[in-house]
């Protein structure tokens, strides 16, 4: 019953998306009331009906539904109930869920702004309800979950979820990452009704601060967590491979930093209009685009869906869509959006800020080029060459280390005009930490460039953010209040100023651990039972094989000691296993942690002799980026926390 009404609902859906979407359209033309109320409440049936669908999906997964051709793909009877619900493991699931969540995004936005910007919601809606007909439609009559098998093709278990994606994180890494991708409909959305309405001031990114700043941090951690999964599960030895489909996640979350930084500008001297509303443009076109890489079928990728066909071509116009239609109410508006305020300084904060945007943009257009340049030489010249991991360290590594040096330099650097004298006392601590940092590193004999470079850049971030909030803290203090109150109190006051430096600490961690890939050591050794093999500091003891068996696979697990200068470490488990239903072998790695480095064992085979060829990686501080990562989701729940209202200039709104 639910399984058919889940199927029922995703055409009803499509109904009511089509009339909040022309009542929308018909309220912002007529400036009606009745008729933006009419749309609202499409807009929550919308999302009622959405949800309904996606019940009946988790039913027919939970229920073992083997008649639909999705459920026998992605599911089978043993397969543990929280991958069952994971619907986002096939494409036709994995669309719903993203149909759903911008339903869910256009009715608490709505909610949101029931009481205020009445002359933008009509057109925020019909934005919004754009994106939930195109992906419903594809949803509803191309890629429907529902679908039947033919009659005499049921089986009675399926073929199951793909092994590799059978892993506590990815219970959380899809949702986290579409909620990133879809959150930026919102912020688009108000931009595109600004631009409609004429309504050019600040209220449109104001009302969507926390939506920006939701959207961006879920997309980042939602990166993290696939770069934890890749390294956990892939057994290769690392987290990034400039892989196309985590490029495509990559290259919006680029512009969204840009634009997160960007509109300070705006907001402080009423500059870069123009640019920023390009930027929010640019951003949520790259999220919709990112899907067509995934779902197209053009780049080849382990975490691209199959070949799809002429589907991939309605992605793609849809993407044009939005590009060549965001542009054209861009352009008509241009008039409006220029500025009378030009940079006072070229040595002043928001010089700091646009070098800042600069460089992001230059970081988006490589990975863009080089995601890209396989389909282009294949179109140019008939022959699909690659990018590789070199090719993208080659441009990123001097951007990246530039990118460390604005990200000092910005908070050092006063508002209109900096002078010299206030120059020289702000960078006396942050420059000489550099230094020290640089002369330490070349004692201990490190020579490598990249490494030795974002070593006193790491520095010289670290002691500016320590540097701003000691002054803040010490300002507090002289007005009679205690260290932790005066912290506190600075945290409340300006949350996006202090919460954005500890985001900045996070980032120096993360370039720590990326720092260390260039000391990255791979080995390979075939030993025997009994035998032991030395690898940098460590002593690998093989002892023995033992056979793996279970209902979906076989397999072997090699027994590893491991000795460090002489201390034991523990016994290393690293497995292969084939999956009987799929025909799929996988790697199980086995790692050994601590805060200097990784050792990372993966089982290669087994000989008929029960000799194992093991492949051993030693990865130098790769921690410290897992370490950054929850340095970033306290430094963004800083930012997003709700800790009391503050002053705000005239005229602004909460976000």
């Amino acid at each position: 019953m639910l399984v058919t009404l889940g199927n029922q609902a995703l055409y009803v859906a499509l109904a009511f998306a089509l009339w909040a979407g022309a009542a929308g359209i018909t309220a912002g033309l007529r400036r009606d009331p009745a008729w933006t109320r009419s749309a609202e409440r499409a807009v929550y049936a919308v999302f009622g009906l959405l949800s309904l669908a996606m019940i009946g999906l988790a039913a027919a997964m939970v229920g073992d539904r083997f008649d639909l051709a999705f459920v026998q793909q992605n599911s089978a009877r043993e397969q543990p109930w929280p991958f069952k619900l994971a619907v986002w493991g096939g494409q036709a699931g994995s669309l719903l869920l993203w149909t759903w969540m911008l339903g869910l995004m256009a009715a608490l936005a709505t909610w949101q702004n029931r009481q205020r910007n009445r002359l933008l919601m009509p057109w925020v809606i019909a934005s919004m309800m754009v994106s939930v007909l195109f992906f419903g439609a594809i949803v509803t009559f191309v890629s429907n979950p529902f679908t039947p098998l033919p009659p005499g093709h049921a089986w009675s278990s399926g073929q199951g979820m793909n092994p590799l994606l059978q892993h506590p994180v990815m219970l959380i890494h899809p949702p986290i990452l579409y909620t990133g991708f879809i959150g930026f409909a919102v912020p688009f959305s108000f931009a595109v009704a600004a631009l409609i309405t004429g309504r050019l001031d600040t209220t449109w990114f104001d009302t969507t601060r926390r939506w920006t700043l939701t959207a961006w941090f879920f997309l980042g951690l939602g990166i993290m967590l696939g770069g934890r999964w890749a390294y956990e599960v892939l057994g290769w030895g690392g987290y990034w491979a400039w892989d196309p489909v985590e490029n495509a996640s990559l290259m919006p979350w680029l512009a969204g930093t840009a634009f997160v930084h960007s509109v300070m500008i705006q907001e402080k001297r009423g500059m870069l209009k123009i640019w920023n509303f390009a930027l929010i443009g640019l951003t949520y076109s790259l999220c919709v685009f990112g899907t067509f890489l995934t779902r197209s079928g053009i780049v080849q990728s382990v975490h691209a869906f199959a070949n799809a066909g002429w589907f991939g071509t309605l992605f793609l116009a849809y993407v044009g869509v939005l590009v060549v239609g965001f542009a054209a109410l861009l352009i008509w508006r241009v008039p409006l959006l220029r500025s009378t305020t030009r940079l006072d300084a070229f040595v002043s904060r928001e010089s700091s800020f646009l070098m800042n945007n600069l460089v992001f943009m230059a970081m988006l257009s490589v990975v863009f080029y080089g995601t890209l340049y396989p389909v282009l030489t294949e179109a140019l010249l008939g022959v699909r060459d690659q990018w590789g991991p070199p090719m993208f360290r080659l441009f990123m590594g001097p951007l990246a280390l530039l990118l460390l040096l604005l990200t000092g330099l910005g908070p050092l650097v006063a508002w209109r005009r900096a002078t010299w004298v206030n120059l020289r006392k702000s960078f006396v601590w942050p420059a000489g930490a550099a230094i020290g940092v640089a002369a330490l590193l070349l004692a201990m004999g490190l020579r490598e460039p990249y490494p030795l470079g974002f070593g006193a850049l790491c520095a010289f971030v670290t002691a500016t953010v320590l540097e701003e909030y000691q002054r803040g803290i010490r300002a507090r203090m002289r007005r009679g209040e205690g260290p932790l109150r005066a912290f506190l109190e600075l945290l409340r006051r300006n949350q996006r100023r202090y919460g954005g430096y500890v985001v900045h600490i996070s980032v120096v961690l993360m370039f720590v651990g990326f720092a260390g890939a260039a000391f990255n050591l791979e080995e390979t050794r075939v030993l025997r039972p009994g035998e032991s093999t030395e690898v940098g500091p460590y002593t690998l003891q093989y002892r023995q094989p033992l056979a793996v068996t279970h209902p979906h696979y076989a397999g072997a697990v090699a027994r590893v000691g491991v000795l460090d200068d002489g201390e034991p470490v523990g016994v290393l488990l690293p497995e292969k296993r084939m999956y009987f239903q799929q025909e799929q072998p996988t790697t199980i790695p086995a790692v050994a942690s601590n805060l200097r480095e990784d050792l990372y064992v993966i089982l290669m085979g087994l000989e008929p002799d029960q000799s194992a060829a093991l492949k051993i990686y030693i990865n130098p501080l790769v921690n410290w980026i897992w370490i950054g990562g929850l340095v970033f989701v306290i430094g963004n729940t800083l930012l997003l926390w709700p800790m009391g209202a503050r002053a705000r200039p005239a005229g602004q709104h909460p976000a």
